[in-house]
């Protein structure tokens, strides 16, 4: 199975906050199955940190670190990720989940999330 974590998916797993569900924290330890998450999410994540929206619980060089030494591979933006992107419906308003939505139906994900207005879209959601 592949899965692609939504931003605060990524950010509970690695700050190991207790709001991330078991089924989701199974999944992303399992070895068997192969995680993603999109640089959408780190660029988010960089962005809410520049602005002092959010607080990480160790520098953004260090949550960054742990992410590269975790079984999570970072997903760039592809030219099909934007073409899917720009036939989404608006169901959902925020750019870096509708990436990352885009993202998950073009590359056939389920995603770890929380938001219940991924449920909107062609997609599975696991939590």
């Amino acid at each position: 199975m592949q899965y692609m974590l939504d931003t605060h998916t990524l950010l509970w797993f690695l700050e190991g906050n207790p709001t991330l569900s078991k089924e989701a924290r199974n999944i992303i330890e399992e070895t068997g199955s192969r995680k993603y998450v999109s640089i959408a999410s780190i660029w988010e994540i960089a962005i809410k940190v520049s602005l002092e929206k959010l607080k990480l619980a160790k520098s953004l060089e260090d949550f960054l670190f742990d992410l590269s030494q975790s079984n999570i591979t970072i997903l760039p933006i592809k030219l099909s990720h934007t073409l899917r992107l720009s036939k989404l419906d608006f169901f959902h308003r925020d750019p870096f989940d509708r990436l990352i939505i885009a993202q998950s139906i073009e590359e056939n994900y389920e995603v770890l999330t929380r938001d219940s207005n991924f449920s909107s879209y062609d997609i599975v959601i696991r939590w």
